[in-house]
């Protein structure tokens, strides 16, 4: 029997967003084996989602590069897809649709356009709602593409906490992407020193830095999350958000990860995107939007933690 591909290389956010739509098309292709097509960096992570028979790992490399891309198209010819649901919708993917998967039934952003939409229009839409309605052109149900579980990444963080804290925290994500410097808000340090003075001793303030953030979460009055010495894996840091009191974050992957768990936060935004667009907004996880994120005064976020920690 011939088996299904999902393709979603990335990043964190998206992966997370991604974890509904995975499940749906598994709930539908039962009876066949379904994979995922990503990055190296989420293979560890993904391989063991409960929705997935397996990851593939697609180096990604330059599509000039023939030897990559014969040795790809060989790896994924021995699968035997018959549907392939691209839910990263790039380039790279309408170039693996025309000459890597070619003998495919393909979903993706451009099938499921309406007469006389542009892709531009489509790509307006809410990124959760556009998956559903790429999956229901399919005629796939849509249970879990707004309801996204992730209950299978979650474990028990307790051990390691209890090295930094033993009281509930707040944990900060004051980091962003080196290609994405304006989703980082420039004022996380004066925005700790006035969580400290207003909450005193009730909480503890924690980061949790990946690898190429441990000098600059040295500089901020908080404790660095670390797992004996190095940044915490993904299923460490889901656990760690899903115990914590209350997050704020920059528009980054964990921030996605504290949305779909339904805590409550602040996640604070510019102009190169909205939280609509993201689906990230929710009744206990809010986003405060300004046009440049210098112009976000401490006092205005400070505002919003008072108002929405409880």
């Amino acid at each position: 029997m011939s088996n299904i591909l999902i393709i979603k290389h990335g990043s964190l956010g998206d992966l997370i967003q991604a974890n509904g739509a995975i499940k749906d098309i598994k709930e539908y292709y039962k009876n066949r084996k379904v994979f995922l097509l990503t990055s190296a960096a989420y293979s560890i992570f993904m391989s063991e989602c409960p929705y997935l028979d397996g990851v593939i790992i697609d180096k990604r490399l330059p599509r000039w590069n023939l030897f990559f891309l014969h040795n790809l198209k060989k790896l994924l010819d021995k699968y035997d897809f018959s549907k392939v649901f691209d839910l990263q919708n790039s380039r790279r993917t309408k170039f693996y649709k025309k000459f890597i998967l070619n003998k495919a039934e393909w979903s993706s952003s451009m099938s499921t356009l309406e007469e006389g939409q542009s892709k531009k229009d489509f790509d307006d839409f809410p990124v959760l709602d556009r998956m559903e309605l790429q999956l229901k052109k399919s005629s796939i149900p849509t249970k879990y593409i707004k309801n996204i579980d992730l209950s299978w990444a979650n474990e028990d963080l307790s051990v390691l906490t209890k090295q930094y804290t033993n009281r509930d925290y707040i944990l900060v994500f004051p980091f962003c992407s080196k290609k994405h410097l304006n989703k980082k808000w420039p004022f996380f340090k004066e925005l700790i020193s006035r969580i400290r003075r207003e909450y005193k001793n009730a909480y503890s303030i924690l980061i949790a830095p990946g690898p190429d953030e441990m000098e600059q979460a040295n500089e901020l009055n908080a404790k660095v999350v670390l797992d004996n010495g190095v940044s915490i894996n993904i299923k460490q840091l889901i656990s760690l958000i899903n115990d914590a009191k209350f997050i704020i974050a920059n528009d980054t992957g964990p921030a996605h990860i504290a949305s779909h768990l339904k805590k409550n936060g602040l996640v604070l935004f510019g102009s190169h995107t909205t939280a609509k667009k993201v689906s990230i907004e929710n009744f206990n996880f809010k986003a405060l939007s300004v046009k440049d994120l210098s112009d976000l005064s401490v006092d205005t976020v400070m505002s919003a933690v008072k108002t929405n920690l409880n």
